[in-house]
């Protein structure tokens, strides 16, 4: 699922708290410079000018429109901005002194010097704090973009692209699509995948998102889109090719300097996803609250019956393909993986993109008695409880899962995905889901594990994942089968 960047004010909203601390904080040394102390705020008309001039701030700043494309500036304008922007702060309370007839209670020099500390101090904590968004931006796993263009336009799209993508993706490489370019490379971008090649490459590198810019005379590639649209991945098309594409999610926006259609599952804001992540905080800290009770009662029958470690961990593939370890309390036996070969020949779910057995004797406490009845153990017990998943709490914490999600699968079970299958991975996985509310223990067919992921990504919202969290618990207690 694509994060759609944030519009309007929200967008710039740490500048904006950053500019008015340092409008506040010129405010006091200017009034202490003055040689009044340090504490302006007795007497009521500098009081109220401290507040006026925070929400005169706030009036300038989008009126003159300083922080739109704060971003994008170099130094010198973004000297020249907060220059203007000073300049028409100090008009505003120079004509609220003027009107209120305060004039000549409010100190000549404090005003001035008031102006002075605050375009200074702005101008200083704007570019610290473009410095290091650039470099978190840097630093970070940021998404990985492939450019798919054609030979003539490869130059001109990478040199766009260097100039104007201020660290937002990472540029995994370039699909030259009419001509078999493979190893070579344009503007330092190495050429990675043609024309046959390039949807494989988005499944097996994992790539978050597609920029497709083609040459004027070049037609619109209608089956490559295609394909690239089964397998989940955000496609921005430069607009000199629309088409319609019915049943996904497309807006207008910018990638570097081009105007481009994008088309994704679906899209979230700013907001949605904040929202989101608060409720998995908030969830998350409660969960690994729980996990530590029910350590203290889970721990030694877990050691009792199968001396080892307590919590197991497991290596699974998140969003996009990246990779996190995931934890759970022990169900197994120690050797589960190593007997999980001989076991595939009975799993439900057949060729082996997922797994699950009716009766796992690698579950601690499960046995095939010698008439042919089974027995079942503590570690069926935890694993029909879903006490197995709490430890999960601490994935959410630290941002590698969601509370609601889709399942994350294993590394060997993903190697295995055709096209189509990979949208499941277009969004955070989570504890529980559709699938596990749908009816888990009764879904044999991957294909519909697969449909139902694919609903839940096109239909997001927090209302939804409100409601798959309260049937998940009536899941839970109902027994209707473990998530």
């Amino acid at each position: 699922m694509y994060r759609k960047d944030s519009e309007g004010w929200l967008k710039h909203f740490d500048f904006l708290v950053l500019d008015m601390l340092c409008l506040q904080v010129a405010f006091v040394l200017a009034y202490g410079i003055s040689g009044y102390g340090f504490f302006p705020y007795n007497l009521l008309i500098y009081r109220n000018m401290a507040i006026f001039i925070e929400f005169a701030d706030i009036v300038v700043l989008f009126a003159c429109g300083t922080l739109k494309s704060v971003l994008k500036r170099g130094h010198y304008r973004e000297f020249l901005a907060t220059f203007q922007n000073t300049i028409m702060l100090g008009a505003v309370a120079i004509s609220y002194l003027f009107l209120l007839q305060q004039g000549q209670k409010y100190s000549r020099l404090a005003l001035i010097l008031n102006m002075i500390l605050y375009f200074f101090l702005t101008y200083i904590v704007r570019e610290i704090r473009k410095y290091a968004l650039y470099k978190k931006m840097k630093d970070s796993d940021n998404r990985s973009l492939l450019i798919i263009t054609t030979k003539e336009a490869a130059e001109k799209v990478v040199s766009n692209m260097e100039e104007h993508n201020y660290a937002r993706f990472h540029i995994a490489g370039l699909a030259i699509i009419d001509e078999n370019m493979v190893g070579n490379s344009f503007g330092g971008v190495t050429v990675v995948a043609n024309r046959s090649t390039a949807p494989e490459y988005v499944c097996k590198e994992w790539i978050d998102e597609v920029f497709v810019v083609l040459s004027p005379n070049y037609g619109y590639p209608k089956e490559l889109m295609e394909e690239l649209g089964e397998t989940g991945v955000t496609i921005h098309l430069n607009l000199a090719k629309i088409t319609n594409e019915p049943g996904k999610r497309q807006f207008i926006e910018k990638i570097g300097d081009y105007t481009v259609l994008t088309t994704s599952l679906n899209y979230s804001s700013a907001k949605q996803l904040c929202a989101k992540r608060c409720m998995d905080i908030a969830g998350g800290l409660a969960g690994c609250i729980l996990t530590g009770v029910i350590f203290l009662f889970v721990a030694p029958i877990i050691y009792m019956q199968s001396p080892g470690p307590i919590f197991f961990s497991q290596e699974r593939v998140g969003k996009n393909g990246k990779k996190f370890k995931m934890y759970k309390f022990r169900s197994m036996y120690m050797d589960a993986e190593e007997r999980k070969a001989e076991l595939m020949k009975d799993n439900k779910l057949g060729d082996g993109k997922m797994f699950k057995l009716d009766f796992d004797p690698r579950v601690i406490g499960n046995k095939v008695l010698p008439d042919g009845s089974h027995k079942t153990g503590v570690g069926d017990f935890i694993r029909r409880t879903s006490l197995d998943e709490f430890p999960q709490f601490y994935n959410v914490l630290r941002g590698d899962m969601s509370i609601i999600g889709t399942r994350p699968p294993l590394i060997s079970e993903t190697n295995l995905y055709e096209l189509h299958h990979r949208a499941r991975l277009a969004i955070k996985p989570g504890i529980t889901g559709m699938w596990q509310v749908s009816g888990r223990s009764d879904i044999t067919d991957f294909e519909e594990v697969v449909r139902l992921d694919k609903e839940y990504i096109t239909n997001w919202n927090i209302g939804l994942d409100i409601k798959i969290l309260f049937k998940t618990i009536l899941v839970v207690f109902k027994k209707d089968g473990s998530m």
